[in-house]
């Protein structure tokens, strides 16, 4: 038996939760503390008015006039934001409500809607709840991540509204004060997400064991829903978030910087509004909800494994909860690890911001390694077994310290990896930069032929992270490999988040007209922030793979295949589509981001020539209009890449049966991961080119600059290029092997007894 008892596990999971959320709060209120007081000339969100003290007046601007252009460009990104996410809720609202009706109607059918107790499927010789109460919770857990996942978005979109301005202000102390803002706004949203998640998972399976009882089997495959809710949200988030930032991104770059040669973030510029507001609906709701929904998947999928193993039929509540317990040990780590970057160590120039930043990543992954044999030795049994396709694996604890290791270590190496070939301090990017002396084209060629490469090392990872995971612990280990990747959450999401703010800050300090030693503070900030985001996108889509691959294993054990035969036809075919879905997935989020582009590129070109003194900055712009080209665009165009994703497994189990349905996820797994890589980094390498061409702040570098010499001209249009490539269809695809897997488990039982209509017919 382990060390801890039943008492112990229940106290400390909502402990840590209760931490988390606790910690998140006070970060939250130190960063409220850049002061305010009541002040009604702008009808901001806040009602308020953003004051410092302590201060050297502005150059140029007087200090109070500065202060009201921060809150009322404060003001317009927020209620541009909030009510972008709000019109996208109302839809999502509908889709959750037609989709939990579909999940009660195919589980309720399995057993034809009868409410009598049914034979358990493994734990052999006993009884277990009837299937109708199974899709009942199913569609309860699937409402309930829903709606933690579009919580997690929008907590984390009005944080970064609130700390873009005040990190624009804290700049006027210094880099340090300005770092210590925006970090400390991106870890109220990391501790936020994890702590929530994990609360809100653990309540629900207390609650639904009140009914369950003994019956673990029915318990835990019905929590699968929380899963499936997380990340059906996280998809649309990420694509309508995606659309919306790119098509505004896109407008104010190719029309402000290439054709009217104006600063980035240039007031002048109708889409900046725009663009600042798609930094917070894509990559900070959006992303949000697809962390979210990784760590929801990945704790589901482990906990229906370890259920139809010895834990669950011996009833080893400490066991089983083995997964929550890495949760909340990653969540005390990710706390340690925060201090490090905002108490420990003091930023004095702006070239610590970066090694800080990628120190936080070392320290949480070095102390995790620490907590995890903790949990493994305390909470597991010496030896047990579990589930691997029909059979029994014997297992001992210090395995499953492996396989939470090695997966925490490989999302390390992917991360490096990642900023290695996307930050511009190493030759890949510096190379990337150098080829736009000859023009756009091979600017482009040599950014493609980037991303391709920069897949090699994170794809080797993951594969030593699977095969060592699977020998030691079968499905499990993959599974608890994943949320090893995944256990230092809070502080990734930390890291991510501070890029957008960061970029929000400099736009602001820009539009507002403040100097140019404030402007140098928040760019240096946003460089960092880039190279960060990067690394992130490379943790999301490297856990995306393992969980996939975990929830692929659930779902085979689930619908009673015990060996996937890729010779077999049904299988091979399956394969096939699966591998081409990625590919009509990303063709549908990139046009859809060139067509919303081409309207706003019209939209600031008419304006330019239309409104007299636009250009002298004697007149405003109209942003309304480009916000409203971005929203109605977004919400317009996530639909289809959204139905294509929900609809194949649904379509693929419902006619064609289980096997080809585990062939259309192994497809779409192999394909989408290389393709979500490489679209991802070639894209960030793009955007740090000509980031490392405008900074100049290297002898080759100025040989390529300045701002609108041709190579910088050729860089831009390399960097539009890959806007949609790094913030829509790449951050995506990790959502569609994951949602399509998880979906494929939820929906097992049906595909099980009734899949495979058209084999049956022919």
């Amino acid at each position: 038996m382990a060390v801890m008892d039943e008492g112990l596990t229940q106290a400390l999971i909502p402990l840590a939760a209760l931490v988390g959320i606790g910690f998140a709060l006070f970060q939250w209120f130190l960063v409220s503390r850049v002061k305010v007081s009541g002040w009604h000339g702008l009808d901001n969100g806040y009602k308020d008015k953003l004051i410092e003290d302590a201060v050297e007046p502005e150059e140029g601007l007087d200090s109070d006039e500065a202060i009201a252009k921060c809150a009322e460009i404060q003001n317009a990104i927020s209620v541009g934001a909030t009510s972008f996410l709000f019109t996208e809720y109302k839809y999502l609202g509908i889709f959750t409500l037609a989709f939990g009706a579909i999940i009660f109607l195919f589980l309720g059918s399995v057993n034809g809607f009868s409410t009598k107790s049914q034979p358990c499927t493994y734990n052999k010789g006993n009884q277990c709840k009837p299937a109708l109460a199974n899709a009942f919770f199913t569609t309860v857990a699937f409402l309930l991540g829903s709606l933690t996942s579009v919580l997690s978005g929008f907590l984390g979109m009005k944080i970064a509204t609130y700390a873009n301005a005040r990190t624009t202000l804290e700049a006027r102390k210094g880099v340090g004060k300005a770092f210590i803002a925006a970090f400390r706004s991106g870890a109220v949203m990391g501790f936020l997400l994890a702590a929530n998640g994990l609360f809100v998972l653990y309540v629900s399976i207390n609650v639904f064991k009140s009914y369950y009882g003994d019956d673990w089997e029915g318990l835990y495959e019905s929590i699968t829903g929380y899963g499936l809710g997380g990340s059906s949200m996280a998809l649309f988030g990420r694509v309508g978030g995606g659309i919306y930032t790119k098509a505004a991104d896109v407008g104010a770059d190719l029309v402000g910087k290439v054709e009217r040669n104006i600063p980035e973030d240039d007031p002048r510029n109708p889409a900046v509004i725009a663009d600042n507001v798609g930094d917070n609906v894509g990559d900070i709701a959006g992303m949000g909800s697809d962390l979210f929904g990784s760590y929801a998947e990945s704790s589901c999928a482990a906990l229906f494994v370890a259920s139809i193993s010895s834990f669950g039929i011996s009833h080893d509540y400490s066991a089983m909860s083995y997964p929550l317990l890495i949760s909340s040990m990653g969540i005390v780590v990710c706390l340690i690890t925060t201090l490090f970057a905002t108490d420990f160590f003091k930023i004095k120039n702006v070239t610590d911001i970066e090694p800080t930043l990628k120190r936080q990543l070392v320290i949480s992954t070095i102390l995790m390694t620490a907590g995890i044999a903790m949990v493994s030795f305390l909470a597991l049994p010496s030896e047990f077994t579990l589930y691997n396709f029909g059979t029994e694996k014997a297992v001992k604890n210090w395995h499953l310290f492996f396989c939470v290791s090695i997966g925490l270590w490989a999302g390390l190496v992917i991360g490096y990896t990642t900023e290695y070939y996307t930050s511009n301090a190493y030759s890949p990017v510096q190379d990337v930069a150098d080829s736009c002396r000859t023009g756009a084209a091979t600017n482009v060629i040599f950014g493609l032929a980037l991303g391709y490469k920069s897949v090699i090392i994170p794809i080797f990872a993951i594969a030593v992270a699977i095969y060592v995971s699977f020998s030691l612990a079968a499905m499990y280990g993959i599974a608890v490999a994943a949320l090893g990747m995944l256990s230092t959450i809070a502080t990734g999401l930390a890291i991510d988040a501070y890029g957008p703010i960061s970029d929000n800050a400099g736009g602001i300090a820009e539009m507002a007209g403040m100097s140019h030693k404030i402007r140098k503070i928040t760019d240096a900030l946003d460089a960092a922030g880039n190279t960060t985001a990067a690394i992130g996108k490379g943790f999301a889509i490297g856990s995306a793979a393992l969980v996939s691959l975990a929830l692929f294993g659930a779902f085979v054990s689930r619908a009673g295949i015990n060996s996937v035969d890729v010779l077999t036809p049904k299988v091979f075919i399956g394969l096939l589509v699966g591998a081409m879905l990625p590919y009509w997935f990303s063709a549908m989020t990139m046009k859809s981001v060139g067509s919303a582009a081409l309207k706003m590129v019209e939209e600031v070109r008419r304006q330019f020539n239309d409104i007299p003194g636009l250009m002298e900055g004697t007149a405003k712009p109209d942003y309304a209009s480009c916000v409203k080209i971005s929203t109605d665009a977004s919400l317009k165009a996530m639909i289809p890449p959204g139905a294509l994703v929900m609809l194949t497994p649904l379509i693929a189990g419902t006619f064609f049966g289980v096997e080809t349905l585990a062939g259309v996820l192994a497809g779409s797994l192999v394909s989408g991961v290389q393709v979500a890589i490489s679209a991802s980094n070639t894209g960030g390498a793009w955007d740090n080119a000509k980031k490392y061409i405008e900074a100049g702040a290297t002898e080759h570098a100025r040989t390529l600059g300045p701002k609108g010499s041709d190579a910088h001209k050729a860089a831009v249009i390399g960097d539009t290029v890959g806007d949609p490539l790094k913030d829509t269809s790449g951050p995506s695809l990790n959502i569609l092997i994951k949602l399509m897997a998880v979906e494929s488990l939820v929906f097992a039982p049906f595909f099980a007894a009734h899949g495979g209509l058209l084999f049956k017919l022919f």
